[in-house]
């Protein structure tokens, strides 16, 4: 069925989770009226639940269709994604559950986007499903989250300030960093994502080399990631400790993808604290965590402490916050750029999700098909999004 003439707009897998269901409260209350759009997942009951609570806020949804389908049901997944333009998808760890959709959504010319901090996962689907979206047509946009919507955006306008700065376009090699601080809580769904891919590293690494081996490079350009080192920053006045995350390989992806971050870009990604006893400690628990995931019992014990489904109050989270600063430097100039809004793991992941589905759903973006990263696939249009829906993009 083309696109244009399927029955929804978007569907939204996972509404009856964590971080689903504010994905749902979001759209409830911000969505167009006339958008078009269900709910899916396994349980008819939980499904219904959802629709009840959201019917509850805005009664014209007491009518929102539910579609049933498990995440490993491949012919199922098949008839839901060719019924909607856009599917987002919440349902976690994604390594477990992620890759049918994926390669449903791929066949069916139908985009794509999840809240995947997983490189493992990106890296696969990269692989296995790529081609087949290109053909297609369909967008397959992963971390469309708080990983790694600040970051990969973050850098983007950061770049469109340098050009202003440099008075044209990026001719000279450009390094950028990027300091994150933030103060929240994290789900039961996040935590099991973030110890499955720690216990995974033999096979993220096998992964990473198979998608290098057949990724295009941009010709007579590079675009690179680097690790960086422990140190005290001097003009941000943070101590940097490197992050190993998902979020710096995708800024690299859209600087190879995106002509207009120069010739050869390079960026490194960080967590920033004020005091030097913070970063160490950052360092030392993060270090544990990746220990106890490659021994199974503790793997296991701590995988029941924390269950999925589970995340912190409304209170906690109208008090917590996230900051993304950003340097930037070529050709002997230099601009300092943030990103920063509410609670980053839940509130507003569900909006940047919900926005990145409205955004593939309505908007007029980039002519690009294939697995590509939210800069590429979405760029100014997002950008304008999230500004209008509350997140900060500023000069400094």
């Amino acid at each position: 069925m083309a696109s244009s003439a399927r029955p929804y707009d978007i569907v939204l897998f996972g509404a009856t989770g964590f971080t689903g269901g504010l994905t749902a409260d979001y759209l409830a209350a911000n969505a167009p009226k006339d958008l078009r759009w269900a709910l899916a997942g396994r349980s008819q009951a939980k499904l219904e639940a959802v629709r009840s609570r959201l019917a509850g806020v805005n009664p014209a949804l007491a009518d929102l269709p539910l579609l049933v389908a498990d995440a490993t049901d491949a012919a199922a997944l098949a008839e839901v994604v060719a019924t909607t333009k856009v599917v987002a998808t919440t349902v976690g760890p994604y390594i477990e559950y992620g890759g049918p959709l994926v390669a449903a959504c791929a066949a069916a010319g139908t985009d794509y986007v999840d809240l995947t901090g997983e490189p493992e996962f990106v890296d696969r689907t990269y692989v296995e499903h790529n081609a087949a979206a290109e053909g297609s047509g369909a967008r397959i946009v992963h971390s469309c989250g708080f990983d790694s919507i600040p970051h990969d955006l973050g850098a983007y306008f950061t770049i469109k300030e340098l050009e202003k700065e440099v008075g044209g376009e990026l001719t000279a090699p450009v390094e950028m960093r990027g300091v994150v601080r933030s103060k929240a809580g994290f789900s039961g769904g996040t935590f099991h994502s973030a110890l499955t891919a720690f216990s995974r590293a033999r096979q993220m690494k096998e992964a990473s080399g198979a998608r290098r081996k057949m990724e295009p490079r941009p010709e007579g350009r590079r675009s690179r990631a680097t690790a960086g080192r422990p140190r005290r920053d001097g003009e941000l006045g943070y101590w940097l400790l490197p992050l190993p995350t998902i979020d710096p390989f995708v800024v690299a992806r859209s600087g190879a993808a995106l002509s207009s971050y120069g010739p050869a870009f390079t960026y490194s990604h960080f967590a920033g604290t004020k005091t030097l006893r913070y970063a160490a400690g950052g360092a030392v628990g993060a270090s544990s965590l990746a220990v106890a995931s490659q021994v199974a019992p503790l793997r296991n014990a701590l995988l029941k402490r924390v269950p999925q489904g589970e995340g912190p109050s409304a209170s906690r989270r109208e008090k917590s916050w996230f900051t993304v600063d950003f340097v930037a430097e070529s050709a002997g100039k230099s601009v300092r750029t943030r990103v920063s809004g509410g609670d980053p793991g839940y509130t507003e992941t569900a909006k940047m999700l919900a926005e990145s589905a409205l955004c593939l759903a309505l908007d007029d973006n980039p002519n690009v098909s294939g697995q590509v990263t939210t800069a590429a696939a979405m760029g100014d249009t997002l950008l304008a999004r999230l500004e209008r829906a509350g997140i900060s993009f500023e000069r400094r």
